[in-house]
């Protein structure tokens, strides 16, 4: 059972490696070393660690997380240690041997997503670079890099270029009129694996303080509500491109994942569910391989897109 779980994320003479399908999403799981207390981090597939910006962030102001029916809402800001400290101190306490370590890419010009994935890219700890498009690109007045397929190509070309062979992964939003067009604009310019989907703009008030909720927004939409959205992107995009998907949104249970990779995802991120049971991941990890008996899936390859 444990080779069946193996999954092989492979394209572009690149592959990621991972002992089974289940990873972590950023934002979600901080620097993976917050998480010892709740599972063994070796058991997982793999990480996406919080992401990382040249330079410290200390974020957006308070409130920066509203719940909402189903979800929860977040404005961040992407509050982060910066890419020196993380090297210095966030990557070695990690199994990074046995458990692929994949670093996030948080940056709002094409020259900052270089600089940094150049800086990542010469560490042997991290097996792979996931870029976050979802950023916005001050050059273009501030649209997110993800929503203009010329801007999204120009970012997963710049990356590529420098990383040597670290696999490339562009992060795509859903906030988009056809996710599609961004996604094959990053496979032409070089991606070698896209993920989707990051969170569904969205903001919820107080109607009693008369207030946004989160401060900043639009805020970013997560959880079990947005599980649908995700659904079908990764549907779409694993239909129209010839590199493996990631899926990600609301996955909460062993069920949700094999949904994912039903309408064709390769392997799946968990992320709001940490908030809610911080051993959502591991506790996947360990309940995949009874889910599949129960399934009647003995092979992923065989098992993934059979969408009926």
């Amino acid at each position: 059972m444990d080779n069946m779980l193996k999954v092989s994320l492979r394209s572009n003479d690149k592959s990621l490696e991972l002992k089974n399908p289940i990873l972590t999403a950023s934002g979600t799981f901080g620097y993976g070393e917050e998480f010892v207390r709740f599972g063994d981090l070796k058991s997982l597939g793999g990480m996406v660690l919080k992401g990382i910006s040249l330079e410290p962030r200390e974020g957006n102001p308070m409130p920066r997380l509203a719940e909402t029916p189903c979800g929860m809402l977040n404005a961040v800001g992407l509050q982060n240690c910066g890419v020196e400290e993380f090297l210095r101190h966030k990557l070695s306490p990690l199994p990074w041997q046995e458990t692929p370590i994949i670093a996030n890419l948080y940056a709002d010009s094409i020259e900052g997503f270089t600089a940094l994935a150049e800086v990542l890219a010469g560490d042997v700890r991290i097996a792979g670079l996931e870029v976050n498009i979802s950023c916005p690109n001050v050059s273009k007045g501030g649209s997110l890099f993800g929503q203009d397929p010329s801007a999204a190509a120009a970012v997963t070309d710049a990356v590529v270029r420098v990383a040597g062979r670290k696999p490339v992964i562009l992060k795509l939003t859903p906030n988009v009129t056809d996710i599609t067009e961004i996604a094959r604009a990053c496979e032409g310019a070089g991606a070698d694996i896209i993920s989707c989907i990051n969170t569904v703009a969205g903001l919820a008030v107080d109607l009693p303080g008369r207030r946004l909720l989160p401060a900043r927004v639009p805020a970013g939409l997560s959880g079990p509500a947005i599980k649908p959205v995700g659904l079908c992107c990764v549907w779409q995009v694993s239909r129209a491109v010839n590199i493996p998907v990631i899926g990600m949104g609301g996955i909460m249970t062993v069920e949700d994942a094999l949904e994912y990779l039903l309408v064709g995802a390769a392997a799946v991120q968990v992320g709001t569910a940490s908030f809610t049971r911080p051993d959502t991941a591991f506790a996947l990890a360990r309940d995949l391989p009874a889910a599949c008996a129960a399934y009647g899936i003995s092979s992923f390859e065989e098992f993934r897109a059979s969408l009926q």
